[in-house]
C-alpha cells in the first residue's frame, strides 16, 4: 500500500471548474465513501475548499488507484472524467506526503501562509474518523500534517505575512486618496486575506467599507463584522456604484481570470464624482491575489494606482524595517521545514517497515530457546534443581539476545537513514529462513510501478488514465469437442 492523492486546484483549474466541483461537508463524506468502495483505496479522506478539492488514499495499485479517484471525483462532482481529467494533478509516495504538508504548512494557498487551510485538514480528518473511512495509516499521516503547519505558524510567523502584506500596500494609500478616515473602500472577496483587510480598514478608521462576494452570505457576514455592507460580485450595477463610490479596492478572490477588468473599472470611473471640478477622483487598488484579479489594463487608467503582490514584495525587500520584510525568509523557512518533515516522515516509515522483519527474527529465536530449554528439562529430568534450570535458561535468553542486538539495531538505523535497510531486511529473512515479504519492499514494488509508468507527478491525471492499456478482452471458452455442455 501506499499513499495516492488525487485532486484540483486553483492552480490547475479555472473557477468555473472549481465552482462545478465544489462540495460541501456532506459531498466530502460521500466522495471518501465512494474512494474507499471503489475496491483501489483502503483508506480515503477528502480535503475540500473553496478552492481546492483532494482526495488522499491509501492504495495498492498506482493505476488503478488513479482511475478509480479520479472516477470518484467525477461521480461526486458530476463533471465527466473527460472534462476534468487536465485539471486533475496526482502525488504517489513520498510527494504525497511532501504535497500534504505543503498544504497544511499554507504553501499551497492563494493567499500564501494563511491559517485557514489548518482548520480545513482537521475537518477533512474528523469526517474521516466518524465515517471510518481514515484507518491508522491516515489518522497518523494527517495529525502529522496538522503538527507541521502548526509548526510553519510558530517558526516562521508566515501566518502573519498576509497581515504584514495588507499594512504595507495600505501604508501609501493616504498620499492616493488622501485621509482614510474620508475614504470608502472596496473589498472583494470574503475569505480569509479579504477578511484580513476588511479588518485592516477598519481598524484604520475608513469611513465605510463595502465587501463584495459571489456568496452573497459570506459578503454580508464579513461586512456586519466591520460595520460596512455588502453587494453581489455578480451583479454588475451593484459592482459599478460600490466601484465608483470607493477610493480603496482590495481584491483578493482566488479567482483564476480577472475579477476586475479595465472595462469595468473605466464605466465605474466614469460615474465617480470628480475633487475640486476635476476629473474622477484617485483611486488605490490593491491585487492581493495570485493569479491577479486585476486586468493589467486597469494600472493604464487616469488617476488610477494599482498594486500587486510583486510591487509589494520589491517595496518590502528593498525597505528590510518594513512590515513583512521577512517574508521571503519566512517562505524559505517554512520551505526548509516541510522537507525536514518529510524525511523524517520517511525514517519513520522505513523503520516501520523492517518491523515485521524483527519480529519475525525474535519470534524465529525464541522458539528455538523454548525449544532448547525443553529438551534441557527433559533431559534433567523431575529431580533437577530448579534454581540451576532457570539460571540457565536466563543464559540462552541472554545469549540470543546479545547475538541479535547487532542485527536488529542495525537493520532500524539503515532503514532510517537511507534505502538499504529493506536490502538488509531481505538478507536477514534470506539468511534465518523467515517467511513473508517485508512491507518496505511491498511499498517498493508500488512505487516501482509508478516508475516504470513513465509518468510523474507534473503530468496531468488525463496523461495518466491514457498511458493506461486497454483491457485485453477474454476470449470465452472453447466449446467441448463433441458439443455437449461444458
Amino acid at each position: 500500500m501506499s499513499l495516492l492523492v488525487v485532486g484540483m486546484s486553483h492552480r490547475t483549474s479555472p473557477i468555473s471548474v472549481l465552482e462545478r466541483a465544489a462540495l460541501d461537508g456532506t459531498g466530502a463524506r460521500q466522495l471518501a465513501a465512494a474512494a474507499c468502495s471503489s475496491g483501489s483505496a483502503a483508506e480515503a479522506v477528502v480535503l475540500a475548499t473553496c478552492n481546492r478539492l483532494e482526495v488522499y488514499a491509501e492504495v495498492d495499485a498506482f493505476h488503478a488507484g488513479v482511475r478509480d479517484l479520479a472516477a470518484a471525483i467525477s461521480g461526486s462532482t458530476g463533471l465527466p472524467v473527460e472534462e476534468l481529467g487536465e485539471h486533475l494533478y496526482f502525488h504517489h509516495g513520498e510527494r504525497a506526503v511532501d504535497h500534504l504538508f505543503t498544504v497544511a504548512g499554507g504553501l499551497d494557498s492563494m493567499a500564501v501562509g494563511e491559517s485557514q487551510v489548518l482548520g480545513q485538514v482537521r475537518a477533512a480528518l474528523r469526517r474521516g474518523q466518524e465515517d471510518g473511512t481514515v484507518g491508522r495509516t491516515l489518522d497518523h499521516l494527517l495529525q502529522q500534517a496538522l503538527r507541521v503547519g502548526k509548526r510553519v505558524q510558530t517558526e516562521t510567523g508566515l501566518d502573519r505575512a498576509g497581515h504584514s502584506l495588507v499594512e504595507a500596500a495600505l501604508d501609501g494609500a493616504e498620499a492616493v486618496v488622501g485621509d482614510l478616515a474620508a475614504a470608502r473602500a472596496l473589498v472583494v472577496g470574503a475569505g480569509s486575506m479579504s477578511a484580513l483587510a476588511a479588518t485592516t480598514l477598519h481598524r484604520r478608521g475608513v469611513a465605510r467599507v463595502t465587501v463584495a462576494n459571489r456568496t452573497p452570505a459570506r459578503a454580508r457576514r464579513l461586512a456586519e463584522a466591520v460595520g460596512g455592507d455588502a453587494v453581489p460580485l455578480t451583479d454588475e450595477a451593484a459592482l459599478r456604484a460600490a466601484l465608483a463610490a470607493a477610493d480603496v479596492v482590495v481584491s483578493c478572490t482566488g479567482a483564476v481570470g480577472h475579477v476586475l477588468d479595465a472595462r469595468a473599472v473605466a464605466a465605474a470611473r466614469a460615474e465617480r464624482p470628480g475633487r475640486g471640478g476635476a476629473g474622477p477622483a484617485p483611486q488605490l487598488v490593491v491585487d492581493l491575489a495570485l493569479p491577479r484579479d486585476v486586468d493589467p489594463a486597469v494600472a493604464a487608467l487616469e488617476g488610477v494606482v494599482v498594486v500587486g503582490l510583486a510591487e509589494l514584495r520589491e517595496r518590502l525587500a528593498r525597505t528590510p524595517s518594513a512590515p513583512g520584510a521577512g517574508l521571503g525568509a519566512g517562505l524559505a523557512l517554512a520551505r526548509a521545514i516541510v522537507e525536514e518533515e518529510v524525511l523524517a516522515h520517511q525514517a519513520e516509515q522505513r523503520a516501520a517497515a523492517v518491523a515485521p522483519t524483527v519480529t519475525a527474527l525474535r519470534s524465529l529465536a525464541r522458539d528455538v530457546v523454548d525449544a532448547e530449554v525443553g529438551r534441557l528439562r527433559s533431559r534433567l529430568g523431575a529431580d533437577a534443581d530448579p534454581r540451576t534450570v532457570a539460571e540457565a535458561e536466563r543464559a540462552v535468553h541472554r545469549v540470543v539476545d546479545k547475538l541479535l542486538h547487532t542485527p536488529t539495531v542495525r537493520v532500524k538505523a539503515l532503514a532510517a537513514d537511507g534505502e538499504h535497510g529493506a536490502s538488509y531486511a531481505a538478507a536477514l529473512r534470506e539468511l534465518f529462513g523467515l517467511e513473508g515479504e517485508s512491507s518496505l519492499d511491498s511499498r517498493a514494488g508500488a512505487v516501482g510501478a509508478l516508475a516504470s509508468a513513465d509518468v510523474s507527478s507534473s503530468a496531468s491525471v488525463a496523461q495518466v488514465l491514457a498511458a493506461v492499456p486497454a483491457p485485453v478482452p477474454t476470449a470465452p471458452p472453447a466449446p467441448p469437442a463433441d458439443g455437449g455442455a461444458a
